[in-house]
């Protein structure tokens, strides 16, 4: 079977000694060697081969190292993105997407002189006559002032013409014949933003590349924009492989959960994406190939069905519809047979392995690459911690486990076989640890989980 329920064992491939001893040490962080069942590569391909047909089988020595997939993922997105236009997009759908095209002012900020605080606008040297109607924010250009005048102006109302200063409320008193006195000195244009003061119409404010932040939003609202050009949201359908899942209920006869139906749509959307389809196949050859090519999303998604068992049908199909693999297994554990192809100019299919922390794997290897580049973000500067404690290493393979930060080291979580989620339920990073594993204490590069990242994954629209 190939789909995506907590499966212990299966994707599995023969064990060499080295790898048996490497996994039977890890039981010691809370899995045991049939629970952390290998993930291989189902006979990888270097980039740019097209896909096998059947017969496809483990090829260590030919899946493609873990920091070059995900070089190749990016590479893919990147020259998937060249092919996309801009996309205008009201303020309010923009969060989260990208500058396609400099931000330029549009008018002056502030567009008129104004008050940066509540109090009187005054003209000349005190004492002040005080004027009986006040200039609030929004109304018309108020009267200019004489010397030795004063108006009540509220903070952001327009400065009369010929005024000196602001004179804060705190900082004022009026007599008993109702002339306002100054209780600390004044300088000339105190308390007034003047017009251009933050940026004149036509200038850069941001360049093309900038993440739209609520602040972005903010500043783009302010200089005069209704609609923001964007890079546009990448579309994503999902394909769930494998005829022993529930959508509902307890496991029975046989029969599990899919998991990776409720993970995988919200976790793509963190990373950015626009979720089109969720389509449950089932393990049916023909209607896998109806839905790939039928697909319009730029990026196709499925769980389970890369290996090479009686009905992993996802290498056959690409086979059939010419699709071009770029990666074809990767030398990662858990998540050994993801792979990526270019199913045409304008479209990509990522098969993510059927076990859970697998996919996971899959999704932060060659999905989020691919994502973030098909958006235009640039990459996350490397993030790193020492290791709270050692953890073994694969003999050739990477390994990605589940970690939280404590007290400023990462600190590895148990259940972190491929078929186990309880680990990445309660961690904030996965840690790349390399063959052979780290030490206690060495510095572990960290990919971040996307909701606690950049602050924005959490925002699942």
């Amino acid at each position: 079977m190939t789909g995506p329920g907590v499966r212990a064992g299966h994707d599995a491939d023969e064990f060499d000694v080295e790898e048996v001893l490497a996994l039977v040490k890890d039981s010691r962080t809370g899995s045991s060697p049939a629970a952390r069942a290998h993930t291989p590569a189902s006979g990888a391909a270097h980039p740019g081969t097209t896909a096998p047909g059947h017969g496809h089988g483990h090829d260590r020595h030919r899946a493609t190292p873990w920091p070059e997939a995900r070089t190749v993922a990016a590479r893919a997105g990147r020259r998937h993105t060249a092919r996309r236009g801009p996309a205008d997009v009201p303020l309010d759908t923009a969060l989260g997407l990208v500058l396609a095209a400099p931000l330029t002012a549009l008018t002056d900020l502030p567009s008129f002189d104004t008050s940066a605080m509540d109090g009187w606008a005054v003209a000349g040297p005190g004492p002040w006559t005080v004027r009986e109607a006040g200039v609030l924010a929004g109304h018309a250009a108020p009267e200019p002032l004489a010397d030795g005048e004063a108006v009540r102006i509220a903070t952001g109302a327009r400065i009369p013409p010929d005024t000196t200063a602001v004179l804060r409320s705190e900082h004022g008193r009026t007599d008993d014949a109702g002339r306002l006195h100054a209780t600390r000195d004044l300088g000339h244009g105190q308390d007034i933003r003047p017009r251009g003061q933050e940026c004149r119409s036509g200038e850069h404010l941001l360049p093309a590349g900038t993440l739209v932040t609520p602040a972005v939003l903010g500043l783009a609202a302010a200089a005069g924009y209704d609609t923001l050009t964007t890079v546009p949201r990448p579309r994503v359908d999902v394909l769930v492989l494998g005829d022993e899942l529930l959508t509902e209920g307890l496991p029975h006869d046989g029969l599990i959960r899919d998991a990776l139906g409720p993970l995988l749509p919200p976790w793509l959307r963190a990373l950015g994406a626009e979720v089109g389809a969720v389509r449950r196949i089932g393990d049916d050859a023909k209607a896998l190939r109806r839905a790939v090519t039928r697909s319009t999303a730029d990026l196709v998604v499925t769980t389970g069905g890369t290996a090479a068992g009686p009905v992993d049908h996802v290498h056959p199909v690409l086979a059939r519809i010419g699709a071009e693999l770029l990666v074809d297994g990767v030398k990662v554990r858990p998540g050994h047979p993801m792979l990526l192809a270019r199913i045409d100019e304008d479209r990509h299919l990522v098969g993510l392995p059927g076990n859970p922390l697998a996919a996971v794997s899959g999704l932060l290897t060659l999905a989020e690459p691919l994502l973030r580049a098909l958006a235009g973000r640039p990459a996350a500067e490397p993030y790193g911690l020492p290791l709270a404690e050692a953890v073994h290493g694969h003999p050739y393979d990477t390994r990605l486990i589940p970690v939280v930060p404590r007290g400023g080291r990462a600190v590895p979580l148990h259940y972190n076989g491929p078929a186990m989620l309880r680990g990445v339920a309660m961690a904030d990073a996965l840690a790349v640890v390399p063959p052979g594993g780290a030490r206690n204490g060495q510095e572990t590069e960290l990919l971040r989980l996307p909701w606690t990242g950049n602050g924005l994954g959490a925002c699942f629209t």
